[in-house]
C-alpha cells in the first residue's frame, strides 16, 4: 500500500512513517522546513519526501493519506486530498488499524510522566524477553528510536496523549488506542488551546476508560482525585496505587540516593517485593508502581520487573544530565507545567540537598504562555535557590488579557523571598550564569522546545575555573527584574 503523510517531519508522524516503511508499505510525505535528524532517518529508510505542500505531492494518487494534527483546512494539500476524494485518516487511527488491533495494547496516560512511564513499560517488557511493539513521544534511553515493530509480538505499548487527533476528529488521540491495560498517572488542566476546562479533560479520560474491555485492567493513581473520578463507573477491574492509605498497592519505606530510588511494594497490606528504580523523586515512584502493577498483571515476575526497573535509562530531556562544566552540573527537562516543574525540582533537591540550584524556565507551551497558571508558576519553584524566567514564546499571538505576565511572576517570587530574574534572551541568561555560577552549582533548563540552543551556549560560556559557592544566594550581575 502507498501511504502518504502530510506533515511527515513531526516526531510522531515521522516515527509512524518509519514504522509503516518497516512493515513493507511504500511511504511518501511532505512538509515545510525539512531538516535532520528526522529527514535523514526517513531518506535512509527509503521514504520519498517533498519540501512544501501542494496538489502535486498527491501524484500518483496514494492509497491512503495520513493528515497530521498540525494540518488544518486551507492547507492546499489537504484541500486537494478532499477535492480528489482520496481516502484519508489520522495518525492515531492508522496506528489502530495497522498495528494495534489484535494485540494486547498497553496505554500509559496522564498529564505528567507519560513519556517516561511508556518508555519504562517498553523496557520492562523488552528486558523480560517480551519484545514489545511501541510508539513513544521521545527517544527511550534503552532503545535507538521512539518506535519498534516486531510482527510476531503480541504487545503494543503506547504513550496515550490527550491532545486532539486531527482537524476532522477532535477527540483525544488515546481513544483510538484500544487499551487492554491502561495506566492513569494523574490528571490536571493542560492544553488550554484545545480544552476549555478540567471538566473537558476529565470527559476525554472517561471516554478512554470506557474503551477498556472487562477482561483488561486499569491501574490508576489513587492519590489523585481527578484520576480516581474518571474510573468510578468503569466496567474494568481497577487497581489503585500510590502512597496514601486508600490505595490497594502502596509504596512504603521509600529511600532515595544518588543512583535512584528503592521502596517496598505492598498489596492489601501484604509485602510483594522490594523494587529499585533508576529514577529520582516521589513522582517517579508512582510511575514505577503503575508499570510494575501492569507488568505483573501481564505475567511478569517481580524479579523480571526489578531487572527492567534497575537497568532503565530515562528518555532524553527527562531530567537528563547534560554534563559538568567548570564544576557546574547542567540538567535539562521537558517540564512545562507547574506540577511537572515542581516535581522535577523536588527530585533534583533530593539528589542535591545542599547545592545551589538554578531553575531556568522558558514559558513556551500553549498553556504556560497564557495566564492560566499565573499564580501557580510563582509557587512551583520553591526548591530552587535562583529562578530565571525567559521570554514568553509567541506572546504576541495571544490576546492581551490571556497572556502570561512574566514581570508579575517575578514580583510574586520575590515577595515570597526567592531570588528571581526575568531575562528575555538566551544570551542574557547565559551571560548571567557565566557571571554568577560557582563550582558545585546545579542548573536545570526547563522547556518543551529547543530553548535557543541554550545548552551548547552554557557549556561554551562556562569554560575555565569558577569559584566555589560560599553563599546559598548568588549575587546576580547583568540582569534585571
Amino acid at each position: 500500500m502507498h501511504i502518504h503523510f502530510i506533515g511527515i517531519c513531526g516526531t510522531a508522524m515521522g516515527n509512524v512513517a518509519l514504522m509503516m516503511r518497516n512493515m513493507g508499505h511504500t511511504v511518501t510525505g511532505s512538509d515545510e522546513n525539512i531538516y535532520p535528524p528526522m529527514s535523514t532517518l526517513l531518506i535512509e529508510a527509503g521514504v520519498s519526501m517533498m519540501n512544501g505542500f501542494g496538489p502535486q505531492n498527491l501524484h500518483p494518487a496514494p492509497d491512503l493519506v495520513v493528515i497530521g494534527n498540525r494540518m488544518s483546512r486551507g492547507n492546499n494539500e489537504v484541500e486537494a486530498t478532499l477535492n480528489q476524494q482520496l481516502r484519508y485518516t489520522s495518525l492515531p487511527e492508522l496506528l489502530k488499524q495497522e498495528v494495534i488491533q489484535g494485540r494486547t495494547s498497553v496505554v500509559l496516560t496522564g498529564t505528567h510522566g507519560k513519556t517516561t512511564t511508556s518508555s519504562l513499560m517498553a523496557w520492562v517488557l523488552e528486558s523480560a524477553g517480551r519484545s514489545p511493539n511501541f510508539m513513544i513521544g521521545g527517544v527511550p534511553g534503552n532503545f535507538t528510536a521512539g518506535w519498534q515493530h516486531r510482527p510476531e509480538s503480541q504487545y503494543m505499548v503506547l504513550e496515550g496523549d490527550e491532545y486532539d487527533t486531527a482537524f476532522f476528529d477532535k477527540r483525544s488521540k488515546f481513544v483510538h488506542y484500544l487499551p487492554t491495560a491502561l495506566v492513569i498517572n494523574n490528571i490536571e488542566f493542560d492544553h488550554a488551546d484545545i480544552f476549555a476546562s478540567i471538566e473537558d479533560i476529565l470527559l476525554s479520560f472517561r471516554r478512554l476508560v470506557n474503551t477498556v474491555p472487562g477482561n483488561g485492567v486499569i491501574a490508576v493513581n489513587g492519590d489523585d482525585p481527578n484520576a480516581i473520578s474518571v474510573v468510578e463507573n468503569a466496567f474494568t477491574p481497577v487497581e489503585t496505587f500510590g502512597l496514601g492509605d486508600g490505595c490497594r498497592w502502596r509504596a512504603e519505606n521509600i529511600s532515595y540516593d544518588a543512583d535512584g530510588t528503592s521502596f517496598d511494594l505492598t498489596c492489601d497490606g501484604i509485602w510483594q517485593a522490594e523494587l529499585r528504580s533508576t529514577l529520582l523523586g516521589e513522582f517517579n515512584v508512582r510511575n514505577a508502581m503503575g508499570v510494575a502493577i501492569v507488568a505483573h498483571w501481564l505475567g511478569l515476575g517481580w524479579d523480571q520487573i526489578n531487572q527492567g526497573l534497575r537497568t532503565f535509562i530515562n528518555t532524553r530531556r527527562r531530567l537528563e544530565r547534560k554534563g559538568e562544566y567548570a564544576g557546574v552540573t547542567i540538567y535539562d527537562d521537558f517540564a512545562h507545567h507547574p506540577t511537572a516543574i515542581r516535581e522535577t525540582l523536588r527530585a533534583l533537591r533530593l539528589r542535591y540537598p545542599t547545592e545551589r540550584l538554578w531553575a531556568i524556565f522558558e514559558p513556551r507551551s500553549n498553556t504556560t504562555r497564557r495566564s492560566v497558571f499565573q499564580r501557580e508558576l510563582a509557587q512551583c519553584f520553591s526548591d530552587a535557590d535562583l529562578v530565571v524566567l525567559a521570554q514568553v514564546d509567541r506572546l504576541q499571538d495571544l490576546p492581551p488579557d490571556q497572556r502570561l505576565d512574566p514581570e508579575q511572576v517575578m514580583q510574586d517570587l520575590q515577595q515570597q523571598g526567592a531570588v528571581a530574574y526575568y531575562l528575555p534572551t538566551v544570551d542574557e541568561i547565559v551571560q548571567c550564569v557565566a557571571n554568577n555560577a560557582c563550582a558545585g552549582d546545579v542548573l536545570i533548563t526547563l522547556s518543551n522546545g529547543g530553548f535557543g540552543g541554550i545548552h551548547g551556549k552554557l557549556a561554551a560560556a562556562l569554560g575555565g575555573q569558577l569559584p566555589v559557592a560560599s553563599s546559598p544566594w548568588p549575587m546576580v550581575q547583568g540582569s534585571h527584574s
